[in-house]
């Protein structure tokens, strides 16, 4: 749908409180919308609103925890029918295989497959009444471009990525008949809280404000899906598209001159 930004619409956004989230309240709250916002860090997401309260509305939870989500349902409702839902609370942790912990898996799995599953519980029902009156509805998921390519140390990141692009298109087709748009971001490297941990060269890292205007205009623009930045995200369709075994020798080159640095630099 075209017209998913070209009014004032009311919009929910997770992971709110920093990063490419905390952007893109910013983007949006600029734009004229209406804004329920959710993340952890009440204090943070307070501090965000005060930039503009008319329209921005502070909803702490933790999106993996069901009794959370429900206990911000009511702030929904209340907030009015929902055109837009923008599910972008995620985590990234990395594994150090010579030391293997399947709690890196599945802390990575928890947080952006389950927390954005049960955030739909929530979600989907707003986004329905929307609908029911004839106002867009679209539901934006904010995956990776990560697991175009299987990258050392990012087995948990990486397969929580993929299964939320497949969880997000396998909605769109489930969603089409109801009207109901999903939008599939898969941004690279941008410099947030989050990356600012990692020990390793980011190529073309952008900032979480130009992700977020790439983001607010894609969406804008009516596209289902908003991958950037170009260059980055072309080069890992095109490795990911060579035959497997050279993904292999590539991928498995990569991993140990990655861990000779960080036995270097240890």
């Amino acid at each position: 749908m075209s017209d998913r930004l070209q009014e004032t619409s009311n919009i929910w956004i997770t992971g709110a409180s920093s990063g490419i989230g905390e952007s893109v309240t910013r983007a949006l709250a600029r734009g004229g919308h209406r804004l329920v916002i959710t993340g952890r860090r009440q204090g943070a997401l307070e501090e965000l609103a005060s930039a503009a309260p008319d329209r921005i509305i502070p909803a702490a939870a933790d999106t993996t925890s069901k009794e959370d989500l429900q206990a911000i349902a009511g702030t929904l409702e209340n907030h009015g029918d929902l055109n837009m839902v923008i599910l972008n609370a995620g985590t990234c942790e990395y594994l150090e295989i010579a030391h293997y912990n399947s709690d890196v898996i599945e802390k990575n799995i928890h947080t952006n497959v389950i927390g954005t599953a049960r955030c739909l519980d929530i979600a989907l029902p707003a986004l329905r009444r929307s609908r029911a009156k004839g106002q867009p509805a679209t539901l934006v998921i904010v995956s990776s471009s990560a697991w175009w390519f299987p990258f050392g140390r990012a087995e948990g990141y990486g397969a929580s990525k993929a299964a939320l692009t497949y969880f997000a298109h396998a909605l769109r087709a489930d969603l089409d008949a109801e009207g109901i748009d999903v939008v599939v971001v898969s941004p690279g490297f941008v410099k947030t809280p989050l990356t600012d941990r990692n020990d390793f060269p980011m190529p073309f890292l952008v900032s979480a404000e130009d992700a977020a205007e790439r983001i607010v205009s894609g969406l804008a623009r009516g596209k289902n899906e908003i991958a950037f930045p170009k260059r980055f995200t072309w080069m890992l369709k095109a490795l990911g598209a060579l035959p497997r075994p050279l993904i292999d020798r590539m991928s498995a080159s990569m991993a140990r001159k990655s861990n000779t640095e960080q036995e270097n630099n240890g």
